[in-house]
């Protein structure tokens, strides 16, 4: 059974750091490159960015370059969306997908608030 699970969210501060996890099961988790989109209140789904399979490379959305950090140990079979300066904009239910070839999986999404 495939499974992606996240883990982490909550509601934060604006200025507070915030670490998401991706924990996957049921699949060959080393030969999927890993995505993390977001979808805001009233907003459509967006690519927030995307690691390759070993790593190497990453890819970030423009608004959160610099700020938020992917990475993945897939010893542990595990992504990481590291956050930080987090902004009110940045409230989102957060999904981790897995993409390899014709395949790809969604995570159930996570709820991350930033507020006062």
């Amino acid at each position: 059974q495939v499974q992606l699970v996240e883990s982490g969210g909550g509601l934060v501060q604006p200025g507070d750091s915030l670490r998401l996890s991706c924990a996957a099961s049921g699949f060959t988790f080393r030969d999927y490159a890993m995505h993390w989109y977001r979808q805001g209140p009233g907003k459509k789904r967006e690519l927030v960015g995307v690691i390759t399979t070993t790593g190497s490379s990453t890819i970030y959305l423009d608004p959160v370059k610099g700020r938020f950090t992917i990475s993945r140990d897939n010893a542990k079979n595990t992504a990481y969306l590291q956050m930080s300066s987090l902004n009110p904009e940045a409230t989102a239910v957060y999904y981790c997908h897995a993409r390899h070839s014709v395949y790809d999986y969604w995570g159930q999404g996570i709820q991350v608030t930033v507020s006062s």
